[in-house]
């Protein structure tokens, strides 16, 4: 059995927030996502559009991204 692919976006939000999603959906499935969420929502916010995604079916999940040093 294969491994899932996973794809990381950086993501925006109506609230200027930003949130890193990590999927197994490619851009162009996560663009038609988003667009069609955007019919019946008139504000969009990442935890919300994460939830449609995972309604769907799809993996969808916020991760943390925290900066190191060495």
């Amino acid at each position: 059995m294969p491994d899932k692919q996973n794809y990381y976006y950086k993501i925006y939000d109506d609230k200027e927030e930003l949130n890193y999603l990590r999927c197994t959906l490619p851009h162009d499935k996560v663009e038609e996502l988003l667009t069609e969420y955007e019919k019946t929502h008139q504000k969009y916010f990442n935890p919300e559009f994460i939830s449609y995604i995972q309604e769907k079916g799809y993996e969808a999940e916020i991760i943390k991204v925290s900066d190191i040093s060495y």
